[in-house]
């Protein structure tokens, strides 16, 4: 809103660039303003279009594409997805998500630190391990 209707060069450009958005992930955030759908979330990776379009929707305060993505990812959590998906929860502030991905870790500790997401994890997001070892340790309860 800033760079087109405020003080900024972008008011008067013919173009604006946009960063940290790759054009698909653009593209399907237009999509969602016109249409209130995101066909590409329900194609075979519409897990890892959920994860960048929830960045995307966060950055741009499109709360109704940010809970779309939350669902979506919520429900296609895995072993593989959940450490990522945390980071991403933790990040753009996402408490459902992120107890669903804590839950899917917690339960497959060993394989989820196996992944490249649980080493992002770690590194981006390490406040929310005492997420982690709570819930460890309420299953052992």
């Amino acid at each position: 809103m800033a760079s087109l209707f405020g003080d900024m060069k972008e008011k008067s450009s013919r173009s604006v660039e946009i960063r940290d958005i790759e054009p698909q992930v653009f593209g399907a955030m237009l999509g969602f303003i016109y249409t209130d759908s995101v066909p590409e979330l329900d194609q075979q990776d519409g897990v890892v279009v959920a994860q960048h379009l929830l960045a995307a929707a966060d950055m741009c305060g499109l709360d109704g594409l940010k809970i779309m993505c939350e669902e979506k990812l919520i429900a296609g959590a895995t072993v593989e997805t959940a450490a990522t998906t945390l980071a991403l929860a933790e990040q753009h502030g996402c408490p459902r998500l992120k107890a669903r991905c804590v839950e899917v870790v917690a339960a497959n500790l060993d394989a989820v630190m196996a992944t490249e997401g649980y080493k992002h994890l770690m590194a981006s997001s390490p406040l929310v391990m005492n997420d982690l070892l709570r819930a460890v340790r309420g299953r052992k309860s």
